[in-house]
C-alpha cells in the first residue's frame, strides 16, 4: 500500500485516439522520471473516451492509492461545463470508500509553457525564426478552445500578450475555435490587416505571414476543427501566407509544470481535509484549486 498521494492527470473533452496516445506518453514520461509517484491519466467531459478518467482512478486505487491529486491538462479555464473536473473526480472516487482527492488549477500561462509554444512557432517557420528580420514580419494567432465565460477567454488573451512580450513578433492576436469571438477566420482577418499596416524595416525579406498557434496540448478534435477553419480562410485569401504550428505535445516543459502543480498540492496537506483557501476558487466553472472530495462526500459508500 502506498502512502504517497498519486498523480491523476486529467485531460478534457476528447474521444480522439491520438490525444489518448499523447496522454499515455506523458504518463510514461512522468513515471520514468518520478518512480516514487504513482501516476495515471484520463479524460473527463466526453462520453466514450478511449482513456476515461474513471479508469485512471480505478488503476491508481488498485495500486494502493488513497489520496489523489488531480492536475487538469488545460492551458486556460474552460468556463462553465456540463461536467467539471471536481464533478468527474467525485464521481470516480465515489466507488472507492476512503479515497480522497484534490483538484488543482489550470497549467497556463506558465512561462515554461510559453517557451514551448515559442519553440513550436520556430518549427512552423522552418528554423532561423529567432532572427529579428524573420520575427518582425510574422504575426501570430493564438487560438484557444473558447468558452461562454468571459473570464476563461480573458486568460487566452492574457497568454497572447505574454507570448508577444520581448519575442520580436509583429504581433500576437487571439481567437477561439468555438463558443467565443473572435473566431479563427475573424482572427486571421485581423492579423492580415495589422500585418499590412505595420511598417517593415526589412522589405527585402519577403511578404508578411501569419502563424496559427494552437493554445492546447494535444492533437484531437479541436485541432482538426482549427485546421479546417484555417484552410478555409487561406483558400479564400490566396495572396496570404498562413502557416500552422503544432500544439505543445509531450514536451519536457509540460512534465515539469504538471509535477510542480502536484508537489504544490501535496505540500498543502490541509487541502485533503477540505480546509483549502476558498478565495483561490475561480468564479465561473473550471477546477477549484484545493477542492477536496472523498467517496463519502461525493455520495459514495460511507
Amino acid at each position: 500500500m502506498t502512502t504517497r498521494p498519486a498523480l491523476l492527470i486529467a485531460g478534457h473533452g476528447t474521444r480522439h485516439e491520438g490525444a489518448a496516445d499523447a496522454l499515455r506518453a506523458l504518463v510514461r514520461a512522468l513515471a520514468q522520471r518520478h518512480p516514487d509517484v504513482p501516476v495515471a491519466g484520463g479524460f473527463f467531459g466526453a462520453a466514450a473516451s478511449p482513456l476515461p478518467l474513471s479508469g485512471a482512478v480505478d488503476e491508481l486505487v488498485a495500486r494502493g492509492a488513497t489520496r489523489l491529486v488531480a492536475v487538469p491538462l488545460l492551458m486556460a479555464p474552460t468556463g462553465a461545463l456540463r461536467e467539471t473536473l471536481p464533478d468527474a473526480v467525485a464521481r470516480a472516487v465515489a466507488a472507492h470508500p476512503g479515497v480522497r482527492a484534490v483538484c488543482g488549477p489550470e497549467l497556463g500561462p506558465d512561462p515554461r509553457l510559453l517557451g514551448a509554444l515559442e519553440r513550436r512557432l520556430d518549427e512552423a517557420l522552418g528554423g532561423g525564426a529567432r532572427r529579428p528580420e524573420d520575427r518582425a514580419r510574422t504575426t501570430v494567432l493564438l487560438v484557444g478552445r473558447g468558452a461562454a465565460d468571459p473570464h476563461a477567454n480573458a486568460e487566452v488573451v492574457r497568454a497572447a500578450r505574454l507570448l508577444w512580450e520581448g519575442r520580436g513578433f509583429a504581433g500576437v492576436e487571439s481567437a477561439f475555435v468555438t463558443l467565443a469571438a473572435p473566431d479563427v477566420p475573424a482572427g486571421l482577418d485581423r492579423c492580415r490587416v495589422l500585418a499590412a499596416a505595420a511598417p517593415g524595416p526589412w522589405p527585402s525579406q519577403g511578404r508578411r505571414r501569419t502563424v496559427v498557434l494552437p493554445y492546447f496540448f494535444f492533437a484531437g478534435d479541436l485541432l482538426e476543427r482549427l485546421r479546417m477553419q484555417t484552410e478555409g480562410w487561406a483558400a479564400a485569401h490566396p495572396g496570404a501566407e498562413v502557416l500552422g504550428a503544432e500544439p505543445i505535445g509531450v514536451a519536457p516543459e509540460l512534465a515539469e509544470v504538471v509535477m510542480e502543480r502536484y508537489r504544490a498540492a501535496v505540500a498543502d496537506d490541509a487541502a485533503f481535509d477540505g480546509r483549502a483557501a476558498a478565495e483561490d476558487a475561480r468564479p465561473a466553472g473550471g477546477a477549484l484549486p484545493g477542492t477536496a472530495m472523498s467517496a463519502t462526500a461525493a455520495g459514495g459508500p460511507a
